[in-house]
């Protein structure tokens, strides 16, 4: 036995700290055991800043190739970039070294497969750690090789990102962006020299042990230079990205947060206009002013579950052609079915530019109701206060659903509650069409919950 964790084989990816819950020993017998059941014959890994990153993804070298898969070990890189080059190298799989916004003790890993399908929707995560855990892969004829990486990945990624998005010129629109001392700036450098836009530049140098904020744009209090500087420099747009640059918050050019939804919501419909009556989908956090939207743009607005192993999913069986989350993550399926951070940018700035409108004023009709933020609450057993919850509502409900957790919609507010993949939480979002209502319900719920 190897000693590895089942708890860090989580819903979406692997995570967990580093080296309390997983080690370079682990990510080896990781590395041999999903080579041997995807059969993979040529495998990129990659890792972005992590202080651990580098370890980790030597690691995973050795144990591809110690399982006769021949690796394109591309170093340093975002996860949309990583997505790429998976593609742009047509590897049968891949793994990326990243715990994302998580903070600097923890890494993880983002496993795909041919086409940059994740793995977590097609390998059983039990059937994965058993076979790390028991060295259950056996020994290939022969060892893999490391194979040389001919092609400049940054700058054709850039290239390609500007042609899904069929932008080259931003007419000097000023931006702010904060990388967060993430991997945002591998990609933005040279797709931003394409455009001949230099940015006010926040905290651009990759460094894992985040000197200035957490690389989590879903957390204001990170967002604090970024509003000041937008506004101090009368930026047009802020932009912020998370650790692996694959999540990207927006700030308007007052200083004022986007939420995701509503991203989600101007993405949708400006790509709806040149490819009217696709299906749009949101994930079912996101306000009824989505929905509203995507159908008022002639689109076909569909609910999605949260996390990109589902969506993604859900996207690919469903047909569709975009989809954005509460959390800032946005998918495109014109870039190989992936969430980037990139080209949600560049679509925002097409935006504005063929509007003529700051963010500001494009996300004002959205504003339609009142919703809360995210409210966690610690719980004995997360399955009793779900059953509790349906036991109560479903009687009263006009619809109900299961598609993550429970969801109820009622004609004047609606909820969900989820239970945490990693802690026993119960997430509930809830919004109304008054902020009376909204106050009154919320305090009801948290009361069921919490009881």
């Amino acid at each position: 036995m190897n000693n590895i964790k089942r708890s860090i084989f989580k819903a979406y990816d692997i995570r967990g700290l580093v080296p309390e819950d997983f080690d370079a020993n682990a990510a080896y017998h990781i590395a041999r055991a999903f080579v041997s059941i995807a059969g993979c014959k040529t495998c990129v890994i990659a890792h972005d800043m992590r202080l651990t990153g580098e370890e980790l993804a030597g690691a995973l070298v050795s144990g591809c190739i110690d399982q006769g898969c021949d690796v394109y070990d591309i170093g340093l890189s975002s996860t949309p970039l990583y997505y790429y080059a998976v593609n742009r190298l047509e590897a049968e799989g891949g793994i990326m070294v990243t715990a994302s916004h998580n903070p600097k003790e923890y890494n993880g890993m983002k496993i795909v497969l041919k086409g940059a399908v994740p793995a977590v929707g097609v390998i059983d995560n039990d059937v994965l750690w058993r076979c790390a855990e028991e060295s259950a892969y056996g020994e290939p004829a022969k060892n893999g090789n490391r194979l040389p990486v001919d092609v400049d990945l940054p700058d054709g990624y850039a290239d390609l990102v500007l042609k899904t998005a069929d932008l080259y010129d931003i007419k000097g629109l000023r931006l702010a962006v904060d990388c967060g001392n993430g991997m945002g700036g591998i990609t933005l450098d040279p797709l931003l020299s394409k455009l001949a836009n230099e940015p006010e530049r926040l905290y651009w140098r990759p460094d894992g042990s985040f000197p200035n904020h957490a690389a989590n744009p879903l957390n204001e209090d990170t967002l604090l230079m970024l509003k000041e500087t937008v506004v101090d420099k009368k930026c047009d747009l802020g932009v912020a990205y998370d650790g692996d640059a694959d999540r990207v918050g927006f700030v308007d050019e007052k200083g004022n947060v986007v939420p995701g939804d509503f991203i989600t919501a101007l993405i949708g419909c400006s790509m709806l206009q040149d490819a009217p009556g696709k299906t749009i989908m949101y994930d079912l956090r996101s306000s009824w002013s989505v929905r509203d939207a995507i159908t008022e743009s002639g689109g076909v607005a569909k609910m999605c579950r949260v996390g990109h192993g589902p969506i993604k999913t859900q996207m690919r069986a469903e047909g569709g052609y975009f989809a954005g989350e509460l959390s800032s993550h946005y998918y495109f399926s014109n870039f190989f079915v992936t969430d980037n951070g990139d080209l949600a940018l560049l679509y925002i700035l097409k935006l504005m530019l063929s509007t003529g409108k700051p963010l500001s004023e494009l996300a004002a009709p959205l504003r339609r109701y009142h919703k809360t933020k995210e409210i966690n609450s610690k719980v004995a057993d997360t399955g009793a206060v779900l059953k509790r919850l349906e036991e109560i509502y479903t009687p009263q409900a006009k619809a109900t659903y299961h598609l993550d957790g429970f969801s109820a919609e009622f004609d004047d507010w609606w909820f969900n509650v989820r239970a945490s993949n990693t802690e026993p939480l119960i997430r509930l979002n809830l919004e109304a069409r008054t902020p009376a209502l909204m106050k009154e319900k919320s305090e009801e719920l948290i009361g069921v919950i919490r009881s």
